[in-house]
């Protein structure tokens, strides 16, 4: 009777990253020619850790130098406690255990929590990374997602029809620390869905198809940048890191050459101790010049490659595009294209920046920004205010959205001339900008209309600054109107009734006279007056 390792195969399937367009690791999945023995895995941890095992040998045959990704029943891990057979696997083939994602999979029902949290954190001590998979095509609960702490959290395809479900699983990734995938992409427009959403990598037969051999192309869609608002810290680099070239410190110069030599698209290696920590850095093109010389061959190939290496530079994985662009700027001026070593907590390369990712995505983000801003008060639109109140629903916080405006703007214009009112308009900009604390955001939505996102507490001030403050253009004085709505968690579900929550507050603070403030809460009646009173003097339609 053949063993089930005889009528098993398996096939690779890239991972790619949607920022960069590279792949960045490959998952290994099981292929059995006969039998199901995916089916007696899931009954039989002893059998699904060695499927787990037999996968890293598969991999070692075909001399890839790409992470990998390893498929794992969650209560294979919950029974076994640890992946010995996986360890020794991954030993076994040279690798490194960070190089090696285990993506722990559905059923999550009745498996024992506290036996599979104790399971990940004793297989994420021994260096490996986790994924957890299945979400939105499984049964895993969100408190087990969020206990394990996961790497990265692969969603299913299915739930790209839903953006905001999707949002909402960015969200929680950005709080644990975690990237976010999504598998199962077949078409551009599911590529586009799943960037939009804010999705960093994906797989899928749109990029490549399982195959028996690791691709070593893979189609990428030219999709249009996503407008985002952006951080003034810049994008975190988790998601510009590509896959490391990693070899130990005592490599001779000749292994280097011939990796190098075989692989044309390493731009360098990381020489790391036992431990991980890189120790040198080898950058291709100085490396292979000091080789080909007359006589570099000879003198250096049986030679520690690390004497023709540099000491690296590393930044920590939770690090900015910014930060890395420091770290950079600081070196010597010709390593200005040397990969960069990312960095895990203990210290462990994750894998490589590199420069030109970092400033294609920076400059990208700063012409979508600029695309974005009013051009009166280059302050940014309503999308990127919208956007973040999206962000702060799907974080469950407290948030006061407010919107201002220039009473009797239009007899403004008319009396004083629209070069005056523009004058008033970037002055009101200004002050608004000016009082903005902490992540207060603040938006200019067009003619006199403002934005304003903020956290309760500093409400008070900031209406202070602007309201008391006086305003004038070409003699009369101009009096602002703000309305604010106070949304706690739960009391409203997305942009859109937020704005609809502060309409009626807009009406309530024009019907009164000079100065005016009103605040009103999201789901409850009636609203408070803070600023002004009385019904205003004017004719209908002038505060418009």
């Amino acid at each position: 009777m053949p063993s089930w390792t005889d009528t098993l195969r398996f096939a690779f399937q890239p991972v790619v990253n949607l920022t960069t367009g590279g792949v960045v690791a490959l998952e290994i999945l099981a292929r059995p020619e006969s039998g199901d023995v995916l089916a007696q895995a899931r009954r039989d941890p002893e059998l699904d850790g060695l499927l787990a095992a037999s996968a890293i040998r598969s991999a070692a045959r075909q001399e890839t130098l790409l992470p990998l990704h390893v498929n794992v029943f969650a209560g294979t891990l919950a029974d076994l406690g640890r992946l010995a057979a996986l360890r020794d696997a991954v030993r076994g083939a040279g690798r490194l255990p960070w190089e090696v994602t285990v993506d722990v999979g559905p059923p999550f029902t009745h498996v024992p929590h506290r036996a599979l949290v104790e399971a990940v954190t004793a297989v994420r001590d021994e260096g490996f990374r986790i994924c957890a998979d299945g979400i939105g095509d499984g049964d895993v609960p969100l408190r087990v997602l969020a206990d394990l702490a996961p790497d990265l959290v692969k969603l299913d395809a299915s739930l790209l029809s839903r953006p905001a479900v999707v949002r909402a699983m960015r969200t929680l990734c950005e709080q644990l620390g975690a990237l976010l995938s999504v598998e199962g992409v077949e078409t551009e427009s599911q590529c586009a869905a799943a960037l939009s959403a804010g999705a960093q990598l994906a797989q899928g037969d749109l990029f490549g198809p399982p195959a028996r051999r690791p691709a070593a192309d893979v189609h990428m869609p030219v999709l249009s940048p996503v407008p985002t608002l952006a951080r003034p810290d810049g994008p975190p680099v988790r998601q510009f890191v590509r896959p490391a070239a990693l070899l130990p410190a005592d490599v001779s110069a000749g292994r280097v050459r011939a990796l190098l030599t075989g692989s044309p698209d390493v731009s360098g290696v990381v020489l790391v101790d036992r431990a991980g920590v890189p120790v040198r850095s080898v950058h291709r093109s100085r490396f292979l010049l000091s080789m080909s010389g007359r006589y570099g061959h000879a003198l250096y190939a049986d030679r520690p490659a690390a004497r023709l290496g540099d000491p690296p530079r590393t930044v920590g994985v939770d690090a900015t595009a910014w930060e890395v662009l420091d770290v950079v700027a600081d070196g010597e001026r010709d390593r200005t294209s040397d990969d960069v070593a990312v960095v895990d907590r203990h210290g462990r390369c994750v894998g490589v920046v590199r420069l030109a990712d970092l400033v294609r995505a920076l400059s990208e983000s700063r012409v979508e920004e600029a695309a974005g801003l009013n051009p009166l008060t280059r302050l940014p639109g309503s999308d990127a205010i919208t956007e973040e109140v999206d962000r702060r629903i799907a974080e469950g916080r407290l948030f006061a959205l407010s919107w201002l405006d220039v009473d009797g703007f239009k007899q403004v214009n008319d009396s004083a001339g629209f070069a005056a009112g523009d004058e008033l308009i970037r002055a009101v900009g200004r002050a608004l900008q000016a009082a903005a604390a902490g992540d207060t955001r603040v938006g200019h939505i067009g003619g006199d209309d403002f934005l304003v996102l903020a956290d309760p507490a500093g409400l008070d001030a900031l209406a202070a600054s602007v309201l008391d403050a006086p305003w004038s253009v070409g003699g009369p004085a101009v009096t602002l109107s703000l309305a604010t709505v106070l949304c706690a968690p739960g009391s409203v579900t997305d942009h859109r009734q937020a704005a609809a929550c502060l309409a009626p507050l807009k009406k309530a603070a024009k019907s009164l006279r000079g100065a005016s403030w009103v605040l009103g809460r999201a789901g409850a009646p009636g609203h408070e007056i803070r600023r002004g009173s009385g019904a205003a003097p004017e004719p209908a339609g002038s505060r418009a």
